[in-house]
């Protein structure tokens, strides 16, 4: 029977890459979404991978989506947190909304989805979680501080995690992307985005596929010795 994977974030862009690599691989996946319903339909039409739309900043919301995917597809065994959003500004003037959005989302997200499955996952003696991380939280970046710390705090959370689980069968990483041609990078004005690719030594943006190669990698039932890792797949733009 295919295992469950959860990809929230999962209807565009870098989720979108991971929720059909785990498709083409044999899972039985389920796509987490936040507003965006015509997208969420396009994406379900394109690659016929489930759509549910619930609040990943919200416990309560994903208490509840989680139980309504377990219920569908069976228990989540796989587990890609991956969700994210920005609100850019330099401290003199982001807002505290500003900061408040991007922690709850980016971060307080992978403690909510986590408690939701982590209990089932030990008692079945196998879990497989991924969170997403980012170059900019190894590396920080001007007008980003509450990006960069969500981000910075995903690592933290991933090597404790890491910790808890792995007597139980249950392997904690993250992947850290570096610029990857998704909608949010080409928003960068083209100037910027020349200075950027510059600074990457293998010479251009990564792809989503990238990163969807290594969570692939890192949820396989044969990754079993590898848990609290942070793997950087940025073209050697920042070596960590």
């Amino acid at each position: 029977m295919a295992r469950t994977a959860l990809v929230t974030g999962g209807t565009r862009g870098i989720g979108e890459a991971i929720c059909v690599a785990l498709k083409d691989a044999g899972y039985s996946v389920a796509a987490n979404y936040g507003g965006n319903a015509a997208a969420a339909q396009a994406f379900t039409g394109r690659t016929g991978i489930p759509a549910y739309q619930f609040d990943v900043a919200s416990f309560d919301a994903v208490t509840a989506g989680i139980q309504a995917i377990a219920q569908d597809l069976g228990p989540i065994e796989v587990l890609v947190n991956n969700a994210g959003i920005t609100r850019d500004g330099t401290m003199h003037k982001m807002t505290h909304d500003q900061w408040q959005a991007v922690i709850d989302t980016n971060l307080g997200s992978c403690f909510n989805c986590s408690r939701a499955v982590i209990e089932g996952m030990r008692e079945r003696g196998f879990g497989r979680i991924v969170n997403i991380g980012s170059i900019n939280g190894q590396a920080g970046q001007y007008g980003q501080v509450n990006y960069a710390a969500a981000k910075s705090g995903i690592h933290g959370f991933t090597k404790a995690l890491a910790q808890e689980g792995a007597a139980k069968g249950i392997t904690v990483n993250a992947v850290a992307p570096g610029y990857v041609d998704t909608d949010m990078v080409r928003a960068v004005p083209p100037q910027v985005l020349e200075k950027i690719i510059k600074r990457i030594p293998v010479g251009r943006l990564g792809k989503p596929e990238d990163i969807a190669r290594t969570v692939l990698f890192l949820v396989a039932d044969e990754a079993d010795f590898i848990t609290g890792a942070t793997l950087s797949v940025n073209g050697g733009q920042h070596m960590y």
